[in-house]
């Protein structure tokens, strides 16, 4: 049976991380301005003129919401959007009009078998244009990118500059006012740093205002030099860089070019009051000579950029389904997205989330939890840059608690959580630890480094004991779920804690520690067997102990299989998917009993637990009717209605590369066999 074309709620544009994340929340490219994630406008325009007659392909020719004088309020016809497919690293558009065919594909490199290319702060978009009636036309095209790309709200102003870059005309802005990392926040933007637009070098480029996408579509002389007002708010006039390219007259033959968009933040963190760079600058310190490497090997990575997209959706298809393949595409970039790779003193890698729409928590625990199934299977290390700052932080004096901290600051800014203002009714302690030793069991399995664990044994041993000693319990306490609030008794939680010990058992065991490896494995044994007691329920399992009509989704439970602990029956994860199948609403499972609403990520997990791909399938389903139907237009939410399919908070986050769990399975890669 052939699918549909799958509607996405927002297509990946440029996308590179927390700041520099573009995208279009539109069912046609040209029917809005493309966004920055949160929502505010970061427009980018392109058009075509065909035979003399201007066409819209991206963006609008009035901004909205910006009103320059000079701006014509008619809009060119939009081409005909004939077809969009979001595959993992590629954004593909095919338009059409008055005999012409037009393709865009946006590309971001995140190759995790090239490191370098992962972590420059580039995206690239091409266009082919070729007949598609037999005839000739002429062609031109027209492409800018905004001002709004580099600052906050568009109250600020910004500067323009002019270089030549491998050969092709590179043009970028910045705030005029540059203060590097002076402020952290949620619903906030760079305003620091430059946007760079690297063209082609066959075309005109110009810095101007969005008066040039007039005369462009007007067939009107195009500037001889820069026009760019010096001190006025890009609010009120919307400076771009753009570029004009004249194919001529184009027959069936196809004509490509490229243009590279890049920013360059200059510090892009600020970790325990010092200062680091990205992480692309050990290698190629110099911004100018990384973008002229990056414009010089397009041609390769874009290659390696399609390898990437046919294996992973062959991978994903393999697993379960052509379905379950468009959800992890349209993960895979938005998850690595929300992260900033970074360099310590020490030259150890560090890889810290921004927790987006939720708080703006920089490094937080609960999150590269649920993030870890697509840096596990494809990019261990980045497991560790998860890691490594909580471990830094909770060695630290700063951090009095004997369970683990939730989070490092607030983004860019990590210099200590600052999470519920460090109240311990606010703290999530049997969460956090039993992240981090499942985090620790997990990578240790993917990919063997004694050095890691032996490092911060201390701690990992602390917390260990934190949870055998905690044991079943569980006072009112939060659990990632924080927006459900304090649960006493949480069996989930139960769960996570149960499976920390286990896995430090385990690396107790590698580490040449048999005793301690039998000590905590027969104290997570001896808690599975009292769990299994008084979370019993009526063919399920309870959400708390002792509420005996409730019910939850006990999406911790894969660990249980995926690290070959086998604490628990496999009856029992059984079980748990006959009742989660009876429980399936619209758009998906509930979280629990107590409100319409789930969790993308937990979704996928629980339905990781079924052993037959039907029931796979049939779980996951909900999740990707949600992706297709929701009137929320925002990059992939996590936390969403069940009924009404409305985002409940939640966006743009890292966590939906949890969607990537079965890559781990027996049935996927290997890992839990």
């Amino acid at each position: 049976m052939m699918m549909t074309p799958f509607r996405p709620p927002a297509v990946p544009l440029l996308t590179v991380d927390p700041y520099f994340s573009v995208w279009s929340m539109a069912d046609r490219l040209f029917d809005n301005d493309p966004c920055h994630w949160s929502g505010v406008p970061n427009a980018l325009n392109l058009m075509l003129r065909i035979d003399g007659v201007p066409w819209r392909v991206m963006g609008l020719l009035k901004p909205q919401l910006r009103h320059s004088r000079n701006c014509n309020t008619q809009q060119p016809m939009g081409m005909e959007q004939r077809a969009l497919e979001v595959r993992p690293v590629t954004t593909h558009y095919e338009f059409y009009a008055a005999g012409v065919r037009l393709t865009l594909d946006f590309r971001t490199p995140f190759l995790p078998d090239d490191r370098q290319a992962m972590m420059r702060p580039v995206s690239y978009v091409e266009w082919t244009v070729a007949a598609g009636d037999g005839r000739k036309h002429r062609v031109e095209l027209y492409f800018d990118v905004s001002a709004e790309l580099c600052v906050n709200d568009g109250t600020e102003a910004v500067d323009g500059r002019r270089e030549n870059i491998g050969g092709r005309p590179a043009l970028s802005f910045g705030n005029r006012e540059q203060r590097p990392l002076w402020r952290s926040g949620d619903d906030v933007r760079i305003d620091w740093g430059r946007i760079w637009l690297n063209a082609p070098a066959e075309s005109r480029a110009v810095i101007g205002t969005a008066e040039l996408r007039r005369r462009f579509a007007a067939g009107e002389d195009w500037p001889e030099a820069d026009e760019l007002p010096g001190t006025v708010p890009v609010a009120q006039t919307l400076p771009v860089m753009a570029c004009r390219q004249d194919f001529g007259l184009v027959d069936g033959k196809e004509r490509s070019a490229f243009a590279v968009v890049a920013y360059d933040d200059v510090w892009s963190v600020e970790y325990f009051g010092t200062r680091l760079a990205a992480a692309w600058r050990r290698e190629e310190p110099d911004f100018r000579r990384m973008l002229e490497a990056a414009t010089a090997e397009y041609e390769g990575l874009a290659a390696s950029c399609d390898r990437l997209d046919a294996e992973l959706t062959a991978e994903a298809e393999a697993i379960g389904g052509r379905k379950y393949a468009a959800i992890c595409a349209l993960a895979w970039r938005q998850a690595l997205a929300a992260h900033k790779m970074v360099y310590d003193e020490n030259g150890e890698l560090l890889f810290f989330s921004k927790e987006n729409f939720s708080g703006g928590f920089i490094g937080t625990v609960d999150v590269s939890y649920p993030s870890m199934p697509l840096f596990l299977r494809f990019c261990p290390e980045l497991v560790r840059g998860l890691m490594r700052p909580i471990f830094r932080y909770a060695s630290s004096p700063d951090w009095q608690y004997e369970f683990a901290p939730h989070d490092v600051g607030r983004y860019p800014l990590a210099n200590g959580q600052l999470y519920g203002d460090n109240q311990l009714e606010y703290q999530m302690p049997v969460e956090e630890c039993g992240n981090m030793l499942l985090m620790a069991g997990a990578v240790a399995r993917a990919e063997p480094d004694t050095e890691f664990t032996a490092e911060e044994w201390r701690l990992l041993r602390r917390w260990a004991t934190y949870l055998s000693r905690t044991g079943l319990e569980l006072e009112r306490q939060l659990c990632t779920d924080d927006f459900a609030g304090h649960l006493a008794g949480n069996a989930n939680l139960a769960i996570k804690g149960i499976l920390g010990i286990g896995a430090f058992a385990q690396l107790c065991e590698k580490r040449g520690e048999p005793e301690d490896a039998a000590t905590f494995l027969a104290r997570a044994r001896e808690l599975a067997r009292e769990w299994l007691v008084r979370a019993a329920g009526d063919g399920h399992t309870v959400l708390a102990f002792g509420a005996a009509d409730s019910w939850s989704l006990k999406y911790n439970l894969v660990w249980d299989r995926l690290l070959g602990l086998n604490l628990f029956p496999e009856e029992l994860a059984a079980a748990e998917v006959r009742s989660y199948l009876g429980r399936i609403l619209r758009y998906g499972v509930p979280l629990d009993n107590r409100k319409a609403y789930t969790k993308a990520d937990w979704l996928v997990w629980v339905a990781s637990l079924a052993r037959d791909r039907a029931d796979f399938e049939r779980l996951i389903a909900p999740l990707y009717r949600f992706l297709e139907e929701t009137s929320s237009r925002i990059p992939f939410g996590d936390w969403y209605g069940v009924t009404d399919g409305l985002e409940q908070g939640f966006r743009a986050r890292s966590v939906v590369s949890g969607v990537f769990l079965p890559f781990l399975s027996r049935e996927g890669s290997g890992f839990g066999a």
